[in-house]
This record gives C-alpha cells, structure tokens and sequence, in this order.
C-alpha cells in the first residue's frame, strides 16, 4: 500500500489542475485573437501581453516556493486558486490593450504561486519509487487541459462571443478550487529559517532549470502564434495542432515517467530533444495541413518527454522541507522560457517570417542538448553518485 499511486487525495489534486489547467488552456488559442480583433494588436504587442503573464509568474514563484516551505502548500494554494478565478471576470470589461496587459501580470502572480503549490502537494502524495510516473500522470492533467481546452475554447467562442469564454472559464476554475477543498495534504516539516533572498533558490534544482528554460523559448512562441501562422497558411482552425500536441504529450509522458524510475532521464531526454529539433524544421517549412499537424505530433511527444523527466531530475534529492523551492526553481526557469519565447517569437515574426522564427527555435533545442549533455547530467550524475557513496 506504501506505493500506491492512486489515492483518494492524489486523485483530487491531479482533478483540480486538470479543471484549473482547462481554465488556463481556454486563453491561449483566444487572446492572441481577442487583442487582434478588439484592439488591432500586432505580433508584437500581442507578445508582450502574454508575456507578461509569464513574466509575473517568474516573480512570485520564488517567493511562492519560499512560502510553500515556511508557512505550508494548502493555504498558498486554495488562496492562489481563489483569486485565479476571480481575474477571468476582469477580461469582460477590458477597454484597451493596458487594461488587458494588468490583468493578465495579476493572473500570472496568481497561476505561479498556484502551480507551484500544486505541483509540491502532488510530489509529497506520491510514493518515492513511483515519484517520475506520478509526476509523469500529475502533468498529464496539464496535457489532458492543452488538448481539450481550446477546443472547448474555439467551440465557446464560436461568433466572437468571448464574454461567455471567460464566463467558462471561471466556472471550470473555481470547480477546481471546489475539489482542492476537500484534498488532505501529508504534514511536512516546516522550514525553520529566516527569510534570505538565498532560500529562494534550491540549488540542486538549478541545472535542469536551466536546461528547462531553453526547452520552453521555442515552446512560448509555438503556443502564443500558432493560430496566427495557421491562419497564414490558409489553415483556419488551430484546434486539430493543440489536440496533436496535446496526444503527443499525453502518451509520452505516461512512458517517459516509467522510464525514468527504471533507467534514469540520459537516453529518454536525448530522444526528447531531437524530436524537437526534428519537429520544428518541419513546421517551419512544410507549410500545408499535413506538415502542420505532423509536426504537433512531434513537438508534442518531444516537450512530453523532457518536461516529466525534466521535473522528476529537479526533485531528485531534494529533502522534503525543500521541496517548494526546488519545484519554484523549476518553474520559474519554465516561466521564463516560455515568456522569453512569446517575446522573441514575436519579434522574429517580424524581422524573419515564421518560417525564420521557427528554425532559430530549432538552433535553440540544438543548444538545449549540449546544455543537457555537457551541464545537466553530469551534476545528475555527481548528486546520484555522493549518494551511494
């Protein structure tokens, strides 16, 4: 029973992101469409509002983390949920692209204490010998969100009706707060120390942090322009690419998590990175339906592969009193990935075309797998090895 996986509270946990996740997966195939319809944003502008998303994020987990492991995971996270929620109803009233760009950096505050908060409450609930599939099934809650959100999303808005979006999107959140309610979190020891700039951080953590933050440059630009550069190759819906990526990042996860517990993240990461450097040449270049879609499927399976393996590499040796700010550490390099891609992206876009954006991406991943080979899994290997020894 000590390695059950599927408990009542796991269970619950892995819902209430799953529905918090949906939420948060309705804006991203919408916004960029709702600033260009309402307010005639460009690329550029359109980036640096979703960006600011990520960049509050990257703000607060550090803190979040530091929180998590002082004053404790339930309260950070039912309070975070809370105000998540209630955000979606300022998106109803928004009159300019300034209106738009505060509310989404006090979303990102609230969605990078959150996520981080559920993402150590998982850890805690899984058993240690099944910690990289837990945390491989945990995230597919994500994945499951990436895939049927914009769709539901696309469906929703159908006439433009993007009132009644983010009325569904506050209704799913707070569904989600419902079920986190009733989730019972094990106590954990409290650390016991002063507030430092220095507790922010766990330093075992920060290889793969940074290894992760290469990873999601290209990964924040495909999710923020992907509709964009579909409606520029005649392809009107982005709703079948979401649901590729999202298949391809379901599947992977399941068995990149096994194999980590099993044979450890070296030979699964090598694979994960060159399917991303495959997959975004043929993005790039292949510009028709099925070029388009394939390369979903690729990308998916490559981001799948590296973000459980990456994650269950940045808990690996970590006490559990630090367990908040080894999974803040991760998430915050994540956030600043995917926000540093929505800018760079955008600006790309601009000065290259997205064929030109797509392949720097790809040069990206090729640094992302010299940074894994030569950085992050030797310390994997150094941390592994004092262990036994």
């Amino acid at each position: 029973m000590e390695n059950k996986l599927w408990t009542k509270d796991f269970t619950l946990i892995t819902s209430a992101n799953l529905l918090m996740a949906v939420a948060f997966y309705f804006m991203v195939p919408i916004l960029p469409v709702f600033l260009s319809d309402n307010f005639s944003a460009t690329e550029s502008q359109i980036g640096l509002v979703l960006s600011f998303y990520t960049v509050a994020a990257l703000l607060v987990r550090p803190f979040a983390g530091y929180a998590l492991d002082v004053i404790g995971r339930f309260s950070i996270y039912v309070g975070s949920l809370l105000l998540f929620s209630f955000v979606f109803f300022g998106y109803i009233w928004a009159t300019s692209i300034l209106f738009v760009l505060i509310l989404r950096f006090i979303h990102g505050l609230t969605w990078g204490s959150m996520s981080s908060a559920g993402s150590t409450i998982a850890v805690d609930l899984v058993p240690l010998k099944r910690r990289g599939e837990g945390i491989g099934i945990f995230g597919l809650s994500m994945t499951i969100a990436m895939a049927v959100g914009p769709l539901i999303a696309i469906a929703i808005t159908g006439d433009s009706n993007y009132s009644r979006l983010f009325f569904s999107a506050a209704a799913f959140s707070f569904l989600g707060l419902l079920l986190a309610l009733f989730v019972r979190i094990p106590k954990m020891p409290k650390l016991k120390r002063k507030f430092s700039f220095a507790a922010l951080i766990e330093k075992k953590a920060l290889p793969v942090s940074l290894n992760v933050f290469f990873v999601t440059i290209p990964y924040g630009g495909i999710i923020s322009f992907i509709a964009l550069y579909g409606r520029s190759i005649n392809i009107e819906s982005s709703g079948m690419f979401f649901l590729l990526l999202a298949i391809g990042v379901a599947v992977s996860r399941i068995f990149s998590g096994k194999s980590y517990d099993k044979v450890g993240p070296k030979n699964i990461s090598i694979f994960g990175l060159f399917l991303l450097i495959i997959g975004l040449p043929i993005l790039a270049f292949s510009q028709n339906i099925i070029g388009y879609h394939a390369a979903a499927l690729i990308l998916g399976f490559g981001f799948g592969i590296l973000m459980a393996t990456f994650q269950a590499i940045a808990n690996h040796e970590v006490a559990a009193e630090k367990r908040g700010a080894a999974n803040s550490t991760y998430l915050t390099f994540f956030d600043l990935g995917i926000g540093f891609g929505m800018l760079l992206v955008g600006y790309l876009i601009q000065t290259l075309n997205y064929s030109g954006a797509f392949i720097v991406c790809a040069i990206i991943e090729i640094l992302a797998l010299l940074v894994f080979l030569f950085y992050t899994l030797p310390k994997f290997k150094q941390t592994t090895t004092s262990r036994r020894a």
